[in-house]
């Protein structure tokens, strides 16, 4: 099994609060990893640090065999983030040729990502214009654009209707198909099933690492959402 990316013993404070408790875990290359928890559990800090844009306290990040933030990564890493990434007074098209023009792609390759997401009818309208969920995708154009070996997406589906969410995850599968690595975050249970696999982190702990059927067997329960509340409570009944 090949490995993208290694957290070692990573602790990270925000002030005087710990946000994450000394988290170790391994993304598999190639696969389709939800990185899952409620609002304000760590999951953006972890990603910060695996894009390599986090101080860390303590411990040891590696992606695609770098030390994260390594300036070798910066073509290979693609990162979305919770709010729009792209320049708003230019259309949809425009920044998507814009990113395609610095990995030097071709027009033709910044139009395909922009249809991936759903947006090839409003590629000619201004983003600030743009919903938000249609802001968030043209981020994620973006950032498909490179062909990244490794794309990190900090909740992409956020805002986005059922049929247009299922349709990124499709997109997200055939990524991983042609050997890209996803890491999705989300706070959004009911999309953990679609995952290879799923790290279930909550107030700066990992409390799962396995596949949607090894958590649902390991939990007892087919409900993903209430696996996670299994989870949570027998860690807080095993004794200190």
């Amino acid at each position: 099994m090949t490995t993208a990316i290694e957290v070692r013993d990573l602790v990270i404070d925000r002030g005087k609060r710990r946000v994450l408790r000394g988290i170790t875990c391994d993304v598999r290359a190639g696969s389709v990893t939800g990185l899952l928890g409620p609002s304000g559990s760590g999951k953006t800090t972890l990603i910060r640090a695996i894009v390599g844009v986090q101080l860390v306290r303590s411990g040891t990040v590696t992606v695609l065999g770098e030390p994260a933030g390594s300036p070798a990564l910066r073509r290979t890493v693609g990162y979305v983030t919770q709010s729009p990434s792209v320049y708003a007074d230019l259309s949809v098209r425009e920044n998507a040729r814009y990113f395609a023009s610095l990995y030097g792609l071709t027009a033709a390759d910044a139009d395909r990502a922009v249809a991936d997401v759903g947006l090839a009818g409003a590629a000619t309208q201004l983003v600030g214009n743009l919903s938000g969920g249609q802001s968030s995708r043209a981020s994620l154009a973006c950032a498909m654009i490179g062909r990244p070996r490794l794309l990190v997406l900090d909740e992409p589906t956020v805002g986005q209707d059922p049929v247009l969410r299922a349709d990124l995850w499709a997109k997200f599968h055939a990524l991983a198909a042609e050997g890209t690595t996803l890491l999705v975050s989300s706070h959004v249970m009911d999309e953990a099933g679609r995952c290879d696999r799923l790290l279930l982190i909550r107030e700066g702990e990992l409390i799962g690492d396995d596949t949607p059927a090894a958590i649902r067997t390991t939990a007892g329960t087919d409900d993903l959402e209430e696996a996670f509340l299994r989870l949570i409570r027998d860690r807080e009944e095993v004794p200190a």
